[in-house]
C-alpha cells in the first residue's frame, strides 16, 4: 500500500477558526490552562494505550512504562509537552486538529453573545482542549505516530493557528506525540521551570501516570535526568483526608474539562461482596450539549485504575447525566467491552448505589444557598427522573422546584413540601397550571377563582411538566390536580341553602338561554358551553376533560411533528361578566355567531394557543369596537 507522503495544506474548518479566535482573545486573562489541557490529553492517550494493549500487548512496542514529559527552551523560545501514549495517524490528526467532531457545535456557537467574558464561561463548558495552546503559542508543531503503525508512518502538523495547517507523513521512532509550542513574545515567562512546574502541580497534580520534567531546572540539556513532578496516583485512590478541596476542584476540570468549580462532589470507597470506588461531581453549569439527543453523557469507567470507557452511560440514568465523575472496580474483567456492561449485575449494583449517593447529595445541597444555581441549570433534567425512575421518584420529587402564585417569580423555587406545609388542615389538594411560558400560567384566566380565595397554584411552564404531571399525580397523601380541567371542585359547589337549593344550580337555570345560544352558534367548534366557577374577572376560559389531553400538550406535540388532531373542549362562560351579558341581550343570528366567535377565540389566546386564522380575529374585534364606538364612527 502506498502511503501519501506530500506535504499537504489544508483549512480548519470554519468552526475551528471561530473556536481559535474565541481561545485566543476570551481565555487570555487564564493563559496557564494550556499546559493543563496538554497534559490532560496526554494522559488520556496514555489511558487509551493501557485499553488498547490490554488486547493486544505489541501496541507497547517494547515500552510499558507510560508518562508525560514537559520540556522548555528559553533561547528558543519554546516548550515542549511528549507522551508516549496511543499517538495518531495522518487520518487521526486531519480528524482531531482540524474538525470540532463534536455534537451541539452549530447550537454552542449560536449562544456566544460576543461579550469576551460571558464567551469564556461557554467556551469553558464546551472543552477547548487542544487549542488552547494557541492562547501562548503564534506556532505550534505536532509530531506524531500511532501506536503499532511502523516508523515510516509518523506525521507532522503544523499551524499558526490563523485558518490553515499543513499536514506531512514523516519518519518517527517512537510512538506517542509530542508538541512543541513556539511561544508569543508576551507569553516567554512560560518558557521557564519554576513556571512549569508550578502550573502542573496546581493542574495535574492529580493525573494518574507520571509527569515528568529535567532535574536541572534549565533547559533539559544536562545529564541529570529527568523528575517526576507529580504525585502519578490516580485521585479516587487517594484517602479522602489525604485530598484537598483544591485538588478535588482541579481533578473535576480534568474529566468535566469545565474551566468552572463544581458545586459540591461525593467520594466514597465501598469494600465488601463489591469493592469499588466512586468520585462524582455536580456542577455549577450545564454543560454546552445537555440537551443534544446525539451527545454522549456518563462517567469515566476504570477497573483497577486501568481507564475502560468515556461515557459510560450505564452507570448512571440519563436524568443524571450531568453528572460527572469516576468508577473504579476490581469486580470486572479488564477486558470488559460495552456489551458486557450494558447487562452486567454488578454494574447493575454499583448503578443504584450510585444514584441513591448522588441524589442524597443533591438533598443536601438543597438546604443551602447554591441550590437554585443548581435547579437554574438542572431543574429540568431532574424532573426527568420522575418519569425514568419509578424507585426513586418520591425522593426526587422533593428535589423538584416550581413557579407559584405564592411568589409571582419565575424562578422555580417552591417545592411540593413547601406547598403542603402552608395548605390548610381540611386540604388534600395541589393544584398546579401548565403553560407554555411563565406569563401564560401566571395571567391565566383560569386563576382567577384561586386568587380571590387565597389558594396557592403551581405554575408550571416547562415542556417537560405536561409529561411529569402525568407521572407525578400524588405527593404525600396529597393529590395533584390541574386547574384546567372541568370538573374542578370549588367552595361554592358546598355553599347551599337550607332548603337544599344550590345557588349555583339558580343561576345555571336562570341563564340556560345564553349557554345554549353560544353552544348552538359555536357548532362543533366546542364539546359543550357551561357556567363558569372559576372565573371572576373574564368572561370565558377553555378547559379540558378529565381524561381529555390538555391544549398544550397537544401543541408540544403537533410541533414535534406528531399527528394530533385538536379535540373539541368546553367553553366556560362567566356569566356575571358584562360581554356574556351583551351576548345573552342578542337576537341576531349572525352577530350572535360573531361575538360568541370572538369569545372563543379570545380563550384560546389567553392560554397561549394560536388562531387558525388571526386575520379572521382582528376582523372581528375591529367589528366590535366600531359596533360599540358607535355609528359616528
Amino acid at each position: 500500500m502506498s502511503i501519501d507522503t506530500a506535504k499537504e495544506q489544508r483549512g480548519f474548518e470554519s468552526e475551528v477558526r471561530q473556536l481559535l479566535d474565541l481561545v485566543i482573545n476570551s481565555l487570555y486573562s487564564n493563559r496557564e490552562i494550556f499546559l493543563r489541557e496538554l497534559v490532560s490529553n496526554a494522559a488520556d492517550a496514555a489511558d487509551k494505550l493501557r485499553f488498547a494493549a490490554l488486547s493486544d500487548d505489541a501496541l507497547y512496542e517494547g515500552d510499558s512504562e507510560l508518562g508525560v514529559h514537559i520540556n522548555f527552551s528559553d533561547k528558543l523560545n519554546t516548550i515542549t509537552v511528549s507522551d508516549n501514549g496511543i499517538g495518531m495517524s495522518r487520518d487521526d490528526v486531519i480528524e482531531h486538529l482540524g474538525t470540532i467532531a463534536k455534537s451541539g457545535t452549530r447550537e454552542f456557537f449560536g449562544a456566544l453573545s460576543g461579550d469576551a467574558q460571558k464567551d469564556s464561561q461557554l467556551i469553558g463548558q464546551f472543552g477547548v482542549g487542544f487549542y488552547a495552546a494557541f492562547i501562548v503559542a503564534e506556532r505550534v508543531v505536532v509530531t506524531s505516530r500511532k501506536a503499532g503503525l511502523p516508523a515510516e508512518e509518523g506525521v507532522c502538523w503544523e499551524s499558526d493557528g490563523k485558518g490553515e495547517y499543513t499536514v506531512e507523513t514523516v519518519l518517527r521512532k517512537k510512538r506517542g506525540t509530542e508538541i512543541v509550542l513556539h511561544l508569543k513574545e508576551d507569553a516567554t515567562e512560560f518558557a521557564n521551570a519554576f513556571r512549569l512546574r508550578d502550573i502542573c502541580k496546581r493542574y495535574s497534580d492529580h493525573i494518574s501516570i507520571p509527569v515528568s520534567m529535567p532535574k536541572s531546572g534549565d533547559e533539559g540539556e544536562d545529564e541529570t535526568g529527568d523528575e517526576i513532578i507529580n504525585q502519578a496516583t490516580a485521585l479516587w485512590q487517594r484517602s479522602k483526608s489525604d485530598i484537598s478541596d483544591d485538588e478535588y476542584k482541579e481533578f473535576y476540570k480534568h474529566v468535566s474539562h469545565d474551566f468552572g468549580d463544581p458545586l459540591s462532589w461525593i467520594h466514597s470507597k465501598v469494600e465488601g461482596k463489591l469493592e469499588y470506588t466512586t468520585l462524582f461531581y455536580l456542577p455549577e453549569r450545564a454543560p454546552f450539549d445537555l440537551w443534544d439527543r446525539d451527545a454522549k453523557h456518563g462517567v469515566k469507567l476504570y477497573v483497577q485504575r486501568v481507564f475502560i470507557m468515556d461515557d459510560a452511560e450505564e452507570l448512571l440514568p440519563r436524568y443524571l447525566r450531568f453528572v460527572r465523575g469516576v468508577v473504579d472496580t476490581s469486580d470486572l474483567p479488564l477486558n470488559v467491552s460495552r456489551e458486557i456492561v450494558q447487562k452486567n449485575k454488578t454494574i447493575e449494583t454499583i448503578r443504584a448505589a450510585s444514584i441513591k449517593k448522588i441524589l442524597g447529595a443533591i438533598e443536601k445541597l438543597a438546604k443551602g444557598d447554591d441550590y437554585d444555581k443548581f435547579i437554574a441549570a438542572f431543574g429540568r433534567v431532574l424532573k426527568e427522573g420522575v418519569i425514568e425512575d419509578f424507585a426513586n421518584k418520591e425522593q426526587i420529587a422533593k428535589l423538584l422546584r416550581f413557579s407559584s402564585t405564592h411568589d409571582n417569580d419565575e424562578t422555580p423555587a417552591v417545592s411540593l413540601e413547601d406547598y403542603i406545609g402552608r395548605l390548610g388542615d381540611e386540604d388534600d389538594t395541589i393544584y398546579y397550571i401548565v403553560g407554555d411560558s411563565f406569563a401564560t400560567a401566571k395571567n391565566s384566566p383560569h386563576l382567577e377563582y384561586f386568587r380571590s380565595q387565597g389558594k396557592e397554584v403551581l405554575l408550571m411552564h416547562e415542556p417537560i411538566d405536561e409529561w411529569l404531571v402525568t407521572h407525578l399525580t400524588e405527593f404525600d397523601g396529597k393529590q395533584l390536580k390541574s386547574i384546567l380541567h372541568a370538573d374542578l371542585e370549588t367552595d361554592t359547589d358546598n355553599e347551599a341553602t337550607d332548603d337544599g337549593d344550590n345557588a349555583d344550580n339558580e343561576t345555571l337555570n336562570a341563564h340556560d338561554a345564553v349557554l345554549e345560544k353560544v353552544k348552538k352558534a359555536l357548532g362543533d367548534n366546542v364539546m359543550d358551553v357551561k357556567v363558569s366557577k372559576r372565573l371572576t374577572e373574564s368572561p370565558a376560559c377553555l378547559v379540558s376533560g378529565e381524561a381529555q389531553m390538555s391544549a398544550n400538550l397537544e401543541r408540544i406535540l403537533q410541533a414535534a411533528g406528531q399527528e394530533v388532531p385538536s379535540s373539541q373542549r368546553i367553553l366556560e362562560l362567566n356569566v356575571d361578566h358584562p360581554m356574556v351579558k351583551l351576548i345573552g341581550d342578542i337576537d341576531d343570528d349572525e352577530r350572535l355567531a360573531s361575538w360568541s366567535t370572538l369569545l372563543y377565540q379570545q380563550s384560546i389566546l389567553a392560554e397561549g394557543g394560536k388562531l387558525d386564522d388571526p386575520a379572521d380575529f382582528v376582523k372581528r374585534m375591529n367589528e366590535v369596537v366600531l359596533e360599540l364606538a358607535g355609528p359616528s364612527h
